[in-house]
């Protein structure tokens, strides 16, 4: 991180060059928008200090890259441990989603446990 401040003259006054690192262009995600929820209400200190930085978007990016792809494994996984696959599918729809439903709620709950409300 460069500390060096330049400065330029206006009139009387030395003014500070201050500008804010370039953001990324992503949207946030619904995990990102969840842990910026929690930072604001929760650890305002690690709120203020991303914020202060400029890393605020990229952490909230990085965090909902990171929970997309937890929720994705762990639903894979469980729906392997469970048997629920493409014959319970094509042959008992109702059942399939339920137990899908079920998977991805239990699955979100560890992600929202393990990554975003720490």
């Amino acid at each position: 991180m460069n500390n060096k401040i330049t400065y330029h003259k206006e009139g009387d006054y030395f003014i500070p060059n201050l500008y804010l690192p370039i953001q990324p262009k992503k949207q946030i995600g619904k995990y990102g928008r969840l842990r910026l929820n929690y930072l604001k209400n929760f650890n305002k200190g690690l709120y203020t200090e991303l914020l202060i930085y400029g890393t605020l978007k990229q952490h909230l990016l990085d965090i909902d890259k990171c929970a997309n792809e937890r929720v994705h494994v762990l639903m894979k996984q469980f729906a392997k441990s469970e048997n629920v696959d493409e014959y319970l599918k094509e042959h008992h729809q109702m059942e399939w989603v339920q137990a899908m439903n079920n998977i991805k709620n239990r699955a979100e709950e560890i992600v929202l446990n393990e990554i975003i409300y720490v």
